[in-house]
């Protein structure tokens, strides 16, 4: 049977042109990543344009500016190459038992080293070992995300493991376990109002000051914000790292893990504060999808090979304190 124009036109490589396109925002800036020179990505833009009998970019622009059509296909075009790439996925998982790509994520209060000491130790497997008959093809990425975002990243099928979840499972759809309880520390700088007050300090004293708080990620669930006082002045910023430099500087206070800031306080640099009736120790989870995903089995199946390797180090207290703990030798 043959096929009109339009179906040959809409290739995985014309939709990669597109999103290389839109992301880089010029076609030369396109091409130079493509290495192409730019009359051929201009050549093959107007015949996708011809077959499909539309205009994707406004010519009136002198950037790569997408008409309505061409967002559509943009918009499309991504969800169909995520498509493709788990067909691709599922069919080496198959052949082979391990997974093409699995996808990390991390709570920012998870401990870095020890997610690099773990990906060190994937990547030294050897086909013939007892953990793994064949070595493993799986390409391996990291997204750090914060309080409700890593629950949204491993729903929405973004990550096959989440490490760091700070609350029970939102559905019956992933499996989740303890990974232990994080003690957060409420602290600021020796030079802080706070730290001439006498302890432990009433809320309405907090309340008076700054606190710092790292945004969480989440974009469709309901974001969580722990620790504010009612009417308190907030400074949310990106990351815990750039939390603890505000704090080091006096900019505000705020709750870290006590991990993170041992030193700091040991050193002077922080002050340790203490709260009436304020829980200090929070658990923290692992969770992976039941069902079927880039990483995951369908339901009822057992898991990839790469996601059963890490859930079986996820299985060592050692390996769970040390994500948790492993703070020492985090670059700021």
């Amino acid at each position: 049977m043959h096929k009109p124009e339009k179906y040959r036109a809409l290739t995985p490589e014309a939709l990669s042109m597109m999103d290389t396109i839109a992301r880089t925002g010029s076609f030369a800036a396109a091409a130079r990543e493509m290495g192409k020179v730019p009359s051929a990505l201009t050549y093959s833009v107007r015949q996708l344009e011809e077959a499909l009998d539309v205009l994707l970019f406004d010519r009136r622009s002198r950037q790569a500016e997408l008409t309505a059509a061409g967002q559509e296909l943009l918009l499309e075009g991504r969800r169909l190459l995520q498509e493709i790439d788990a067909v691709a996925n599922r069919v080496r998982r198959i052949a082979t038992g391990w997974e093409s790509e699995l996808t990390l994520v991390i709570d920012d209060a998870i401990a870095r080293r020890a997610i690099f000491d773990l990906m060190e130790a994937f990547y030294q497997i050897k086909a013939g070992s007892p953990e793994a008959p064949s070595a493993p093809p799986t390409r391996l990425k990291l997204r750090v995300d914060v309080l409700a975002g890593t629950w949204e990243a491993l729903i929405s099928g973004q990550a096959d493991l989440a490490i760091g979840t700070s609350a029970q499972p939102p559905g019956s759809a992933v499996h989740c376990e303890l990974l232990g309880e994080m003690e957060m520390v409420f602290c600021a700088a020796p030079h802080h109002p706070l730290a001439q007050l006498p302890q432990p300090l009433e809320l309405s004293a907090i309340a008076e000051h700054r606190i710092i708080t790292v945004a969480d990620t989440a974009r469709s669930l309901a974001p969580v914000t722990i620790g504010v006082v009612p009417g308190q002045e907030v400074l949310t910023l990106p990351s815990m790292s750039s939390k603890l430099e505000a704090m080091l500087r006096g900019i505000g206070c705020g709750n870290l893990p006590r991990a993170m800031v041992r030193r700091h306080i040991e050193a002077g640099r922080l002050v340790e504060l203490t709260r009436r009736q304020a829980p200090n120790r929070f658990p923290m989870h692992y969770a992976w999808r039941k069902s079927s995903g880039q990483g995951s089995a369908p339901s009822g199946q057992p898991p990839g090979l790469a996601l059963s390797w890490w859930l079986q180090q996820l299985q060592s207290a050692s390996t769970r304190h040390a994500l948790l703990e492993q703070h020492e030798g985090l670059i700021l």
